[in-house]
C-alpha cells in the first residue's frame, strides 16, 4: 500500500472518526438540555444514534490499526484478527442498532409498513456487510497459515544447505 493511499485513508478515518465524536457530543447535550417534543421518541434515537456513532469508532480505530499494520508488513500475523475481528463486531453492533431504530420507528408506519420493511431489509444488508468481513478474516486466516509454513520451510531448507 503506497504512502499516499495510506495518508489518505487515514485522512479520512480522522475526519469521520472527528465527526462521529462531534455528533455524539451534540447529541449528548441536546438530550440534557432539550426536553422530548413531538410524536417521534427523541431520547430513545438519541440514545441510538449515540450507540451507533461508538460502533462506527471502533471499526474506524481498528481499520486505523489494520492500515499502521499494512504500512510496518506485519498485516499477516495473529495480531490482525482482533482487529478484523473488531470490524466485524462493530457491523454486527450497528446492525442490531439499525434494527432497534427500526423497531421504534414502526408503530409510526401502520399506515405504510413497506418503509419499516425496506428498513429491516437495510439491517439485514448490514449483517450481510459482516459476513463479507468474515471471509476475507477466513482468507487472511489462511494467507497467515500459508506464511507460518511458508516460513517454516525455509528454516528447514536453511538447515539443509
Amino acid at each position: 500500500m503506497g504512502k499516499l493511499a495510506v495518508r489518505a485513508l487515514r485522512a479520512v478515518l480522522a475526519v469521520v472518526l472527528a465527526g462521529t465524536v462531534l455528533i455524539q457530543a451534540m447529541m449528548v447535550w441536546a438530550m440534557a438540555t432539550k426536553p422530548v417534543e413531538g410524536s417521534l421518541p427523541l431520547t430513545p434515537l438519541r440514545l441510538v444514534t449515540i450507540l451507533g456513532m461508538a460502533s462506527a469508532q471502533v471499526a474506524l480505530v481498528c481499520v486505523w490499526r489494520l492500515v499502521a499494520m499494512v504500512r510496518r508488513g506485519t498485516v499477516f500475523s495473529h495480531a490482525a484478527f482482533r482487529y478484523v475481528d473488531g470490524v466485524i463486531g462493530a457491523i454486527v453492533a450497528a446492525a442490531l442498532v439499525w434494527f432497534t431504530v427500526t423497531a421504534i420507528n414502526a408503530p409510526g408506519q401502520r399506515d405504510d409498513p413497506g418503509v419499516t420493511v425496506i428498513m429491516a431489509g437495510v439491517g439485514v444488508a448490514i449483517l450481510g456487510v459482516a459476513l463479507i468481513v468474515l471471509v476475507l478474516r477466513m482468507l487472511l486466516a489462511q494467507a497467515v497459515a500459508r506464511d507460518v509454513e511458508a516460513a517454516q520451510l525455509k528454516a528447514e531448507l536453511d538447515e539443509v544447505i
